[in-house]
């Protein structure tokens, strides 16, 4: 069903153009007109002209099998990760991170009840999930999300949970709420999580908070290996002090990046 907003500042027709962009999946890259109706619950009319406003921004294109979103789509989400000063701050800790593990490093925020990966670090290996930059998974299952629940008060972890998952994955693990609430709580008392093919098999992953000047959870990062080439006990012996080492680093950074006054140029008086 198409957004409707609840006040009058709200623009429903920049809604429904960011519907019609979100409809296109990894299952569904290209669709035909009546099938991004269908997905958006638009009208075929609406559908059409949003697509075709879209298309001549460059942000889709149209070929004989349909439409598809085009690589300037990517824009709408590296000016959030770059507007955050986040990827620039950990980039050279995250590759030196990786230099030492020999495994992949991520770093994901919360978008409902799912995590986005915001920035990444990969090394060449043969897993059972893609993951790039805007990759979205299920939160409870991933040890990234672990970390970002558990930072959450009651309330507000119910009400995210509550949210339907828009990753279109089904995780392996589908805890019961007194096992959830373990393991949010044992993540919250040691500050990390883990994740043992909790998502999917062949994945496993350790993951610790980043946080603000203020001591805030702004996002999470994690080393994430095969699990038939990295035993949990090496995840957490080895890779984990230096994971903890690497968020300490970057916390630190962009807290002192976040205090350095910006001028702001405005009209002389």
């Amino acid at each position: 069903m198409p957004r409707t907003g609840t006040g009058p500042d709200f623009i429903e027709a920049l809604a429904r153009g960011l519907d019609v962009i979100t409809a296109f999946a990894p299952q569904r890259p290209v669709m035909s007109l009546s099938e991004v109706a269908t997905a958006t619950g638009l009208a075929r009319p609406t559908a059409r002209r949003i697509l075709l406003t879209l298309e001549e921004l460059g942000y889709v294109r149209i070929s004989d099998k349909g439409f598809a979103l085009t690589p300037r789509v990517l824009d709408l989400g590296t000016a959030y990760v770059r507007s955050l000063g986040l990827w620039d701050v950990a980039r050279p800790h995250m590759e030196q991170l990786v230099a030492h593990t020999r495994e992949s490093c991520s770093i994901a925020q919360l978008d409902g009840s799912d995590i986005v990966y915001v920035a990444r670090v990969a090394v060449p290996k043969i897993v059972t999930l893609s993951v790039q930059i805007g990759t979205r998974f299920p939160a409870l299952p991933t040890s990234l999300g672990k970390v970002l629940l558990a930072a959450l008060d009651p309330e507000r972890l119910e009400k995210t949970l509550a949210e339907p998952t828009r990753s279109g994955l089904t995780a392996l693990w589908q805890p019961r709420r007194e096992e959830r609430d373990a393991v949010l709580r044992e993540a919250r008392a040691r500050g990390w999580a883990l994740a043992d093919e909790d998502l999917a098999l062949g994945i496993r992953s350790v993951a610790v908070p980043l946080r603000d000047g203020e001591g805030r959870v702004i996002a999470a990062i994690n080393v994430n290996a095969h699990a038939a080439e990295t035993s949990v006990s090496k995840l957490q012996d080895e890779h984990l002090p230096l994971l903890l080492q690497t968020a300490g680093e970057i916390s630190g950074d962009f807290a002192r990046l976040a205090a350095v006054p910006h001028a702001v140029v405005g009209p002389l008086s």
